[in-house]
């Protein structure tokens, strides 16, 4: 049944059958494996950030998803000054990735970006038939978030070049789950063609 509110109170100005999906970018690194994490994460962000731009040239929305990390009182904005301005492990990631001002954002409370969140709604007023999740952990919240976009029946696409995670191995068992159980489509980032078409995808 349609929604009588179709443009969700003129707030979501987009409308897409593709989104950009960045897990977990906007992220401190501030823990005990954060340094290996970092090692594999920051050659990805800079490919990561071609994409985007490739993405949101093509009209295709860029939806930042990031966890609250249990910092119930903070916000998105609170959490991007932090990682810029703090002197964190993770400021070359976000000085790459930081968020541009026609971006949206969902803040999760745990590992799946649909977990308790209003991601779900969001996409549903986009208009959205396929999510292309990137970002951090490949093995952890990339997985379970795509998970749950497959249980949704949208279709998948996890660009291998734009995910990482701590330990190589655990990233590329990761991506053969999600290709192998959730159909997801893992060819590299300059494989994929966005067409002219406003959030449109070719293969």
């Amino acid at each position: 049944m349609p929604s009588k509110n179709q443009d969700l109170h003129g707030n979501t100005p987009d409308k897409s059958e593709t989104v950009l999906l960045l897990i977990d970018v906007i992220n401190d690194l501030e823990f005990a494996e954060g340094e290996l994490l970092l090692e594999h994460a920051l050659p990805m962000a800079r490919r990561l950030l071609t994409f985007k731009r490739r993405a949101k040239a093509a009209g295709v929305p860029a939806i930042y998803v990031n966890d609250n990390f249990g910092r119930w009182q903070s916000d998105f904005t609170r959490q991007v000054e932090h990682c810029l301005h703090d002197g964190v492990r993770g400021q070359p990631i976000v000085e790459l990735l930081h968020p541009d001002e026609d971006d949206y954002f969902v803040l999760k409370p745990k590992h799946s970006g649909f977990y308790s969140t209003n991601l779900d709604i969001l996409l549903r007023y986009l208009g959205v038939k396929r999510v292309v999740i990137t970002g951090i952990a490949t093995n952890i919240c990339v997985l379970f978030t795509a998970n749950d976009a497959y249980m949704r029946d949208f279709e998948l696409l996890v660009p291998a070049d734009c995910v990482a995670a701590n330990e190589e191995a655990d990233n590329r068992y990761a991506l053969e789950q999600m290709r192998t159980v959730l159909k997801a489509d893992i060819r590299n980032s300059p494989e994929i063609e966005f067409s002219e078409r406003k959030g449109g995808q070719q293969s």
